[in-house]
């Protein structure tokens, strides 16, 4: 995500890294390459003489600190300006009626199937609901959508006025308590005066607590000047930006804050139901600024892992009591936090290394179906593996021997590994083991 804007950043800081006196050339030279990097990932061009003005002032301010290096000086303010554009905090989605506006092509359905979703795991009742009676399939794609989510939908067969179907959906949704409804509108391939007049009647008639334009990233300015134009019409109180892990330049979520002055609330990173993220300023400067995302990374190994299986794991790994079926355990537990691209890219300093670098997780695949294919014997003891019974694992999972000799190798080298580690004084214990190897 935003790897060419990390790129960019990563080059205008190089010089700058081996700077041993902060002087105004240094300056300059830097805030030029930082002003091309922006221009080139299609931020607005106020935004970016806004941002350079102020890092200026602060560089040549008296907020330069002694202790700091001048790239350390440079990169905190940049930071800091960065996390002031994009927005300063996370800003949650309020409680209520969530209308769902933008354009055809953006993925504004599946975004609304993806936020129930997240809503609907953190334990809040969700409902979902369409009220565009021009394509009746994307009535039909939402309500399969919410199915495969578990997600209630509101469906009202024969009514064919958007307006009236806001109102009914609205009521249901405050009889049965619902707590967040999320409304799907017509999509236009341009703005259409006929259909912003209906927004503005459900607007009028369901008084939303949210109105969210949905904004694809790969469209830059050209989608902060229709989101202008929504704005202008419907008072919006935030945006969602979808394909933020595609090769998007980035311009537009730096954008919005500083020229709209609404909160960005979600971004869509991925194609799976699951691919959706709540918006922090700070993590998003962060990957900008190439010093990855622990704190994302934590919480999707948190969510993948179970505490108490975690525990059990690090237990049996201190121990050295770890068998074949652990490995198994573990790789489920690598595979469930998400793409391994996108896992490393969170790791600071790893990011800009892997925009050419293809992970290939069948592997892990490969090596899960290997070890299914063993008797809860040799899953416990390995060493009674002999050729025969690789023959029959080989067969039975599709792979070859050599791929069984592969594993049991890497598995008694983790053995080794983990031995070494126990032997260590003051080794401290090992709470999560999300990479394992």
């Amino acid at each position: 995500m935003l790897e060419l804007l990390s790129e960019k950043f990563t080059n205008a800081f190089t010089k700058l890294r081996k700077a041993r006196k902060l002087t105004d050339k240094i300056i300059n030279d830097t805030l030029r390459e930082t002003r091309l990097a922006l221009l080139e990932a299609d931020t607005d061009y106020q935004v970016v003489k806004d941002f350079l003005k102020r890092v200026r002032e602060r560089a040549l301010g008296q907020e330069v600190k002694a202790n700091l290096t001048p790239a350390e000086t440079i990169i905190t303010i940049v930071y800091e300006e960065l996390v002031n554009i994009l927005g300063s905090h996370k800003e949650d989605i309020q409680k209520g009626t969530s209308l769902f506006v933008g354009l055809q092509g953006t993925g504004k359905t599946t975004t609304i199937a993806k936020l129930a979703n997240f809503l609907k795991s953190k334990g809040s009742s969700v409902a979902v609901a369409s009220t565009d009676v021009r394509r009746p399939a994307a009535m039909l794609q939402l309500q399969r959508l919410a199915e495969r989510t578990g997600v209630t939908y509101y469906g009202f067969e024969g009514v064919n006025d958007a307006v009236e179907i806001a109102k009914k959906v609205k009521e249901r949704a405050e009889k049965e308590g619902i707590e967040y409804l999320l409304i799907d509108t017509a999509g236009r391939l341009h703005i259409d005066e006929e259909l912003m007049e209906e927004l503005e009647k459900i607007k009028g008639v369901i008084k939303p607590s949210e109105i969210l334009y949905v904004a694809d990233a790969m469209q830059g300015q050209e989608a902060l000047e229709i989101a202008k134009s929504f704005h202008e019409r419907l008072n919006l109180t935030g945006l969602i930006i979808t394909k933020m892990d595609s090769d998007a330049r980035g311009g537009l979520a730096l954008s919005v804050r500083h020229v709209l002055g609404i909160p960005i609330k979600f971004i869509g990173v991925g194609e799976k139901v699951e691919d959706i993220e709540p918006f922090y300023p700070d993590r998003i400067a962060q990957r900008i600024l190439g010093l990855g995302d622990i704190q994302t990374l934590i919480e999707k190994a948190q969510e993948a892992i179970p505490e108490d299986k975690a525990q059990e794991l690090a237990t049996k790994v201190m121990a050295g009591d770890f068998d074949l079926e652990d490995l198994r355990q573990q790789l489920r537990m690598i595979m469930n936090m998400g793409p391994l691209d996108k896992l490393l890219g969170m790791i600071p300093g790893v990011g800009a290394q892997l925009k050419n670098l293809k992970i290939d997780e069948s592997r892990f695949k490969k090596m899960e179906a290997i070890i299914n294919s063993m008797t809860p014997e040799e899953r416990k003891n390995p060493r009674i593996i002999n050729m025969s019974r690789k023959r029959r694992i080989a067969k039975g999972s599709g792979t070859s021997v050599s791929d069984v000799n592969k594993l049991l190798k890497q598995y008694e080298e983790m053995k080794k590994m983990m031995k070494k580690l126990k032997k260590m004084s003051g080794m401290p214990r090992l709470p999560r083991l999300p990479f394992g190897f």
